[in-house]
């Protein structure tokens, strides 16, 4: 049976038209950014039929307690789905608001970030969008603290930066002082009904991956002991050395 070449040529440039014609559409399909990761959680973000979300979501940071208050200096990450130009990072003021496009001011301070999220969803729906999806997500805590005591350089209260690591928190003192005994660091916690509860921690093992690098929470006390050995070695020598100078011995 003879091909007619008339026929193959038709149906060559038929395919090829059907490819050049979908190729741009593909191109033109929008991508957000916040589909490709997890993002916050839109507090006034609609349900769809079957009560799913119907944007992105993004997942708090461990430790965090769902019900917290928003306070002055808190920093939040601001975001309205489908309106990239308006998302950024807005710092809560002395006076317990923060101040947005369009809308200026609006208090936030005391509520959740859920509820501050309805509240300015709402103001945005008042004048200039129909069905606005605000997301808030708490980058900055003024009002969460952890403690980290003894052997290092900066102890003290430090404030909550996001989600914190073991290795984060301590890089936040300014390192080891000396003799520190890394293979034991402690971490206390208040528990269910108040309970303290008390971890151990190898950092030594953190740090090589053989131990996963837990998430500290608010109110958590880090404690780094000396070693008792190795100090007592030094007051040794010391002592030894001192004797050894001493004319009067």
């Amino acid at each position: 049976m003879t091909s007619n070449p008339r026929a193959s040529a038709a149906f060559w440039v038929i395919g090829v038209v059907a490819v050049a014609a979908a190729l741009p559409l593909q191109a033109q399909t929008p991508v957000s950014a916040n589909a490709a990761t997890a993002h916050a959680v839109p507090a006034s973000a609609p349900l769809d039929a079957n009560g799913a979300d119907s944007a992105p979501t993004r997942s708090p940071a461990q430790g965090v307690d769902a019900n917290y208050r928003i306070s002055p200096n808190d920093l939040m990450e601001f975001d309205v789905f489908g309106v990239p130009d308006m998302k950024r990072d807005v710092r809560v003021n002395a006076s317990g608001e923060v101040s947005l496009p369009l809308i200026g001011q609006v208090p936030v301070a005391g509520l959740t970030a859920q509820a501050a999220a309805r509240l300015i969803a709402d103001r945005y729906k008042e004048k200039y969008l129909q069905d606005p999806q605000v997301s808030l997500f708490i980058k900055e805590f003024t009002t969460q603290r952890i403690a980290i005591e003894g052997a290092v350089l900066k102890p003290g209260v430090y404030p909550m930066t996001g989600q914190l690591t073991l290795l984060r928190a301590l890089a936040l003192s300014g390192g080891f002082a000396p003799y520190a005994d890394i293979n034991k660091i402690v971490v206390y916690r208040h528990g269910a009904g108040g309970a303290r509860e008390q971890f151990t921690y190898d950092l030594d093992k953190v740090r090589a991956g053989q131990e996963v690098d837990p998430n500290i929470r608010a109110d958590d006390v880090i404690v780094i002991q000396r070693n008792a050995r190795r100090t007592a070695l030094r007051d040794s020598l010391f002592s030894d050395i001192l004797n050894t100078l001493n004319p009067f011995n």
